[in-house]
């Protein structure tokens, strides 16, 4: 069995009276000793899944398995036990206790889950002294660089040795020197047989990882060819949530784009005549659409990927000076 499993699992909530999904049926399977890599756009789902891992979210369907363990099942002192024991979190924005040193900051995590104070203290010693930070440990957040600071975080996630190591963005707010320190400790938080899980757009952590799992949508591969599409009244172009490789230009007719309110409703968002075109943020981001095309009683309309699109808008605008 491998230490971390999860299986069609799917993820939705309201956002502002709407329905949003951004996990679908999505799967995947880690082993002891594997670093894996979330990569994607903002929006495209990395955070939740972390979210959802970490038992913080509960998805609408599907299963994590965390050591054997099902998250998704979890309430009460067994959700709190996985919480405290099973995941460590490495925030974006490091959330370490300004008022705290860096040793109390780690040391808190053990005296939260009935560590004596001696033993927490010893813990805390010896994971500041694997992220290099001994000569830091008295002080406060306020006085570190940001590489430091998360290099507490990381200190603090592994305080009850849990079994998965969940990271969001954890390069973010580092540069290039503070980057490096982050992701050779990162690199060597495998070595411990723990699953490692990092949620990123920074393609600089790719050659540390075992396994990349790209979380932005991708249309397949048929679908990146231009295409030519005659719709009757009423028939649905594109949906909600659907993975999107195509700009569509109007030839005839007219297209009305919407979304659906939780409550059933429509808002309609716009409605397109001949020459215009919509559609080009899927593609251009890496998105699902967040929203549906249909006709406006019988139309045509040509689909074309994201360069050839861009080629025709520029042709259309007139030569460009040299």
């Amino acid at each position: 069995m491998s230490l971390l499993e999860i299986d069609n699992l799917t993820v939705e909530y309201s956002s502002g009276g709407y329905r949003v999904r951004p996990l679908d049926r999505f799967s995947l399977a880690m082993e002891r000793g594997q670093l894996g890599i979330l990569l994607g756009a903002s929006g495209c789902g990395k955070s939740t899944l972390l979210s959802v891992i970490a038992g913080l979210l509960r998805p609408k369907s599907g299963s994590i398995l965390v050591n054997g363990v099902e998250v998704s099942g979890l309430t009460g002192a067994a959700l709190s036990r996985h919480r405290r024991t099973s995941v460590g979190v490495v925030f974006q924005a490091f959330n370490l206790i300004p008022s705290l040193s860096a040793r109390e900051n780690v040391e808190i995590v053990c005296r939260t889950a009935g560590w004596s104070h001696a033993r927490s203290r010893r813990r805390a010693e010896e994971l500041l002294e694997a992220v290099n930070l001994t000569d830091r440990s008295s002080h406060r957040p306020g006085a570190m660089s940001g590489g430091q600071q998360q290099r507490v975080a990381i200190a603090r996630a592994l305080a009850l040795d849990p079994h998965v190591v969940l990271a969001d963005e954890p390069t973010a707010h580092l540069d290039y020197i503070q980057v490096d320190s982050v992701l050779s400790i990162l690199r060597n938080l495998t070595a411990a047989n723990r699953v490692v899980l990092i949620a990123t757009h920074d393609d600089r952590l790719l050659p540390l990882s075992d396994v990349v799992v790209e979380m932005s949508p991708r249309a397949a591969p048929s679908a990146e060819a231009e295409e030519h599409r005659r719709l009757g009244d009423g028939e649905v172009l594109f949906s909600q949530g659907e993975t999107g490789a195509l700009v569509y230009i109007v030839e005839e007719g007219r297209v009305q784009v919407f979304r659906r309110r939780d409550d059933g409703t429509e808002e309609v968002l716009n409605e397109y005549g001949p020459g215009a075109y919509f559609g080009e943020l899927a593609p251009m981001f890496g998105l699902p659409r967040s929203a549906t095309a249909r006709a406006l009683g019988p139309c045509t309309v040509s689909g074309l990927p994201l360069g050839e699109f861009r080629s025709t808008i520029q042709g259309q605008a007139g030569p460009r000076p040299s």
